[in-house]
């Protein structure tokens, strides 16, 4: 890891001490050190224009925050989700005061999700926070804006800051999709190369037929990439499918920008959500991949009064312990608010088996996938014939270099109520019984993947990126048929069980195996959607909502 110091530029250390704040507090969980291997290349410029998110808390005197299951009758709206779990005006009105007094201008306030958008010049920006910015470069030729240390904060409101992010743009997330291999030998499945068409799969998933999720409205996140109109109308016209209506919403200055990988994940994206559920707007939220443009679309996504969305797909992510404590209570507590507000969020656990990617010996988990407050999504390798499963097991292709399921046990989380009798194994390297993850699964093998038109060609993807559309389908047409979104799910999930899942039993991800019932390769399983939707039905009247047990940081203060 690089030591940063600023010995090579003498006056910027000495103007850096001379405006940092004397009477600044250090914001816990703000701790940032460059990316490894990453080189300083000159401190930012002094008129440099910023623009960052502060998060604050909840209010203090703010009622436990109850997450609302599909047979909830009594669910909030944003606003007034907002009077009761938003921040304090008082908060509100200390950090615009601050803001003030420091040369920012405060160019957004979002009352329900607890933000407030700052602009200034990098000079302001660094005195306000009592931080240095400087430009890096790390290998494979990223460039960011960095910080290292802590944030500091006067004490009238620190306590009421959860997360400032954006001082530090470096990318925090990378997309979970993987691309099949020239050369690699299909399994046999459902096409002629061993692929599916996301409508086969909905088949041989038995997803519930004569529903085409109208009325829902699924949002997708991403950090990257674009798509194109001409070739979503190509790919469901040659499915047979009228195309969804799809629009793009610029979140943090983000863009459609098609001519990058990325344009994989975001057409996976759209094309496996808009084939399982038609009938459903889809709303692409594109934003920086920064922790800043991560959180604000998550929570521009679940707030937003326009759209309102119902599901929220998430297809990126990051090792768990890669994020800053800050960024990660942010985006929980984003995510949080969802489930509050009926939303439901499908994050993909990642394609790098039980260590993903990281290459220390240890076990990790991907986040946001380990929020207790999302479903995460793993992945498994299915073979069919005649329209019908005929084997299906955790997918683990690492030996071929082709990926493998995320999964494993949180280190940071705790065990949420709903998993209590899950039999949650011990975390391998440090016996932490936490959060276990996936909750549920999907076709993600590269080798039976999905049939996809990117950039104007015929390819086939898999990764956990295609199972948390293709979950966040089915729960479109379970909003449909219900007539009411199915909110947050696990809860019930976990109480219905097996019955409504393919359970997976052979196979392993590395350090961990599945087996019968919820295991932390293939959670629950992969999804019987008749199954799942009848148990729904039946469990209506019955179902209770237990709320997972947050981290001391997202409980009020």
């Amino acid at each position: 890891m690089l030591t940063v110091t600023f010995r090579d530029f003498p006056e910027v250390t000495e103007d850096f001490k001379k405006m940092s704040n004397k009477n600044s507090l250090a914001l816990t969980g703000s701790e940032r050190k460059p990316l490894t291997g990453a080189k300083l290349i000159k401190p930012v410029g002094d008129s440099e224009m910023i623009r960052i998110t502060v998060v604050l808390h909840r209010r203090s005197a703010s009622e436990p925050v109850r997450m609302a299951a599909w047979n909830d009758h009594h669910r909030r709206t944003s606003e007034q989700f907002g009077a009761i779990h938003g921040a304090d005006d008082k908060d509100f009105e200390a950090v615009e005061k601050f803001a003030h007094e420091n040369g920012l201008t405060v160019v957004e306030r979002h009352h329900a999700s607890r933000r407030l958008v700052l602009v200034g010049p990098a000079s302001a920006m660094q005195k306000a926070f009592g931080t240095q910015l400087s430009h890096y470069e790390a290998p494979g030729g990223i460039q960011y804006r960095g910080r290292t240390g802590s944030i500091n904060l006067p004490a009238e409101i620190r306590d009421s800051v959860m997360a400032v992010l954006g001082l530090d743009n470096r990318p925090v997330a990378k997309p979970h999709f993987r691309r099949r291999s020239a050369g690699v030998k299909p399994r046999a499945a459902g096409g002629p190369d061993g692929s599916f068409t996301p409508p086969q799969l909905a088949q041989l998933y038995s997803f519930p037929t004569g529903l085409t999720g109208a009325g829902q409205t699924i949002a997708i996140v991403e950090l990257g990439g674009g798509f194109s109109a001409t070739d979503l109308a190509t790919y469901f016209g040659g499915l047979g499918i009228t195309a969804p209506t799809v629009s793009a919403v610029s979140v943090d200055n983000g863009a459609n920008t098609p001519g990058s990988d990325a344009d994989g994940e975001v057409m996976l994206d759209i094309e496996v959500a808009g084939a399982v559920a038609p009938g459903a707007q889809i709303a692409v939220y594109f934003a920086p991949n920064t922790d800043q443009g991560f959180h604000d679309a998550i929570a521009l996504a679940v707030h937003d009064a326009d759209r309102k969305p119902s599901i929220v797909s998430i297809s990126w992510g990051g090792p768990e312990d890669s994020w800053t404590q800050q960024a990660r209570d942010a985006m929980n507590a984003a995510m949080q608010d969802a489930g509050a507000l009926g939303v439901t969020v499908t994050v993909a656990a990642g394609d790098d088996g039980s260590t993903d990617g990281v290459k220390d010996g240890s076990a990790h988990v991907d986040f946001p996938a380990s929020s207790p407050f999302c479903l995460a999504c793993g992945g498994t390798a299915i073979q069919a014939s005649n329209g019908q499963i005929t084997s299906e097991q955790v997918w683990n292709e690492l030996a071929n270099q082709e990926g493998a399921t995320g999964g494993g046990v949180s280190t940071v989380f705790s065990l949420p109520a709903y998993q209590q009798n899950a039999n949650v194994p011990a975390q391998v390297n440090n016996g932490f019984v936490g959060r276990g993850v996936p909750d549920v699964a999907g076709d993600a093998d590269p080798t039976t993947g999905y049939q996809v038109l990117v950039d104007g060609q015929n390819t086939v993807i898999g990764g956990t990126s295609a199972v948390a559309p293709l979950w966040a389908g089915l729960v479109a047409l379970l909003n449909q048929q219900l007539g009411q979104p199915v909110g947050f799910l696990n809860t019930v999930l976990y109480q219905i069980g097996e019955s409504a899942f393919n359970d997976i039993t052979q196979g392993s991800n590395g350090d961990y195996s599945a087996g019968p019932g919820w295991d932390a390769c293939t959670g629950l399983g992969s999804p019987n959607g008749a199954a799942l939707l009848q148990a729904l039905q039946a469990a209506g009247t019955t179902t209770t909502t237990q709320t997972p047990q947050p981290t001391p940081a997202l409980q009020g203060r």
